[in-house]
């Protein structure tokens, strides 16, 4: 399922970081999250087109390497390369067969990625994939569709986005369309929204601990554009959640 949508995506992707959700929420609070990178290693799981990676490149990190199922997801990563030589490296592979890595590093970042898990199983293995990519005490972090997210939120529209059932459930959690309202053609991806419970399971069965559900805020930036009020339906129900841990 991922593959082939994000395949018919490739760069149109990065037009999603243009809109008020991500642009004033998922971003800085995700940046925020994972903090100083400086000398860092940094694994980026299903990096897409490469906005984190060559972000945190960008903040001083060291040895940064993006992986994504989509091989168009990863060629439109190294034409970025191409274009802005940072350093970053990119290859295609899938994070449930995550190849041993030639060395272990000290962050991995999983930004819309164990949400792809169909079953238990599938995300177990993902996690256990991860643990052994990190130094001992090395940090994951996650971002996803909030695990308990309310799909009754008539305004997430005004943030750039649609966010809708699909009626279906898969072992992990029920499945979702997000659609991004972007100009001139809206882009829709399927996915799926685990359980909290599901997500803690499977992360401390592969060894991670001291985990930390975090909140979405929203950037003074955002603020200063947009006013307060704007935000308020966003942060009283929102529709994507973080998480840390530790290996």
């Amino acid at each position: 399922m991922s593959v082939q949508q994000y395949d018919e995506i490739g760069e149109a992707f990065e037009g999603f970081k243009s809109l008020p959700l991500m642009r004033y929420g998922e971003v800085p609070s995700f940046l925020g999250l994972v903090g100083d990178v400086h000398g860092r290693s940094i694994l980026d799981l299903a990096c897409g087109t490469g906005f984190y990676s060559r972000e945190f490149k960008r903040r001083g990190a060291g040895d940064v390497l993006g992986v994504d199922i989509s091989a168009e997801m990863i060629a439109a990563a190294r034409r970025s390369e191409e274009r802005e030589p940072l350093g970053v490296r990119y290859e295609i592979g899938d994070v449930a067969e995550l190849r041993t890595p030639e060395r272990r590093y000290d962050i991995a970042l999983g930004v819309q990625c164990l949400n792809y898990a169909e079953d238990i199983a599938t995300m177990e293995r993902m996690c256990r994939n991860i643990h052994r990519s990190l130094v001992e005490g090395g940090q994951f972090f996650v971002l996803a569709q909030k695990p308990d997210y309310g799909f009754d939120n008539p305004h997430l529209e005004r943030y750039g986005f649609r966010c809708e059932p699909t009626g279906e459930e898969v072992e992990t959690g029920p499945r979702e369309r997000i659609t991004a309202l972007l100009d001139p053609e809206p882009i829709s991806i399927v996915t799926n929204a685990p359980r909290r419970e599901v997500y803690e399971k499977c992360l401390r069965a592969a060894g991670f601990q001291d985990l930390e559900w975090v909140p979405l805020h929203i950037s003074d930036a955002g603020v200063e554009e947009f006013g307060e009020d704007f935000w308020q339906d966003l942060l009283a129900n929102p529709p994507l959640e973080m998480l840390r841990c530790r290996a």
